[in-house]
C-alpha cells in the first residue's frame, strides 16, 4: 500500500491518478507488460551537499556525467541507508518520483516530457501510480532536461545502484 502521505498529496492536489498494482520487485516495467520507456524509474542523487531525485525511463540509465553538468558539480548516488533515512514511509529500493513531499528537486528527463501517461514508484516494491504526464509535471514542478541515455550500462557502481537492491539510490 502506498505511503498515506504520497495519497493524500495525490488526493488533495485532485490529480487523476490509477492505483498499479504489482508483484512485488526492483524494477516493474517487466512484471506490468508495457515499454520501460512508459514506466517511470527514481535515483537519489547528491550533487554537492544538495540531494535530488533524477526521474527517467526505466529502461534508460542516469549519466552522472550530463546530470553533474547541469547542477554544475560532482553527482553521486545515494546509498539506502540514506534514502531510508529521507524517505522513512517508503520501502527500501522504492524511492518515489514526488519530491516535493519531501523538500528534494526532481530533475525529469526530457524522453519522459514526450509520453502522455507514465507509471510511477509509489513508495512500495508492489505499487505503482499511472497518471497523466501533465499532472505530474503540475504537481511535481521538475526541471526537464536531459540526463538519460539508453544502452547498457558502464562501472559496477552505477549498475548496482540503479538495478540492484542492495546498494540503494534507485529502483
Amino acid at each position: 500500500m502506498m505511503p498515506l502521505r504520497l495519497e493524500t498529496h495525490l488526493n488533495k492536489a485532485h490529480v487523476f491518478y490509477t492505483r498499479v498494482p504489482h508483484n512485488p520487485a526492483r524494477s516493474s516495467a517487466s512484471l506490468l507488460h508495457v515499454p520501460g520507456k512508459e514506466v517511470a524509474k527514481t535515483v537519489a542523487l547528491h550533487a554537492g551537499k544538495q540531494v535530488l531525485l533524477a526521474v527517467l525511463p526505466a529502461s534508460y540509465h542516469v549519466s552522472l556525467q550530463k546530470l553533474a553538468g547541469l547542477v554544475g558539480g560532482e553527482v553521486k548516488l545515494m546509498d539506502e541507508q540514506e534514502c531510508a533515512q529521507l524517505f522513512p514511509d517508503c520501502q527500501p529500493g522504492a524511492v518515489p518520483s514526488f519530491g516535493e513531499l519531501y523538500g528534494v528537486p526532481v530533475y525529469l528527463d526530457a524522453s519522459l516530457a514526450e509520453v502522455p501517461e507514465i507509471i510511477f514508484g509509489a513508495g512500495t516494491l508492489a505499487d505503482g501510480i499511472r497518471m497523466g504526464n501533465v499532472d505530474f509535471v503540475h504537481l511535481v514542478k521538475p526541471r526537464i532536461c536531459s540526463f538519460a541515455e539508453v544502452g547498457e550500462i558502464r562501472g559496477k557502481t552505477i549498475w548496482e545502484d540503479i538495478s540492484a537492491h542492495e546498494e540503494g539510490g534507485g529502483k
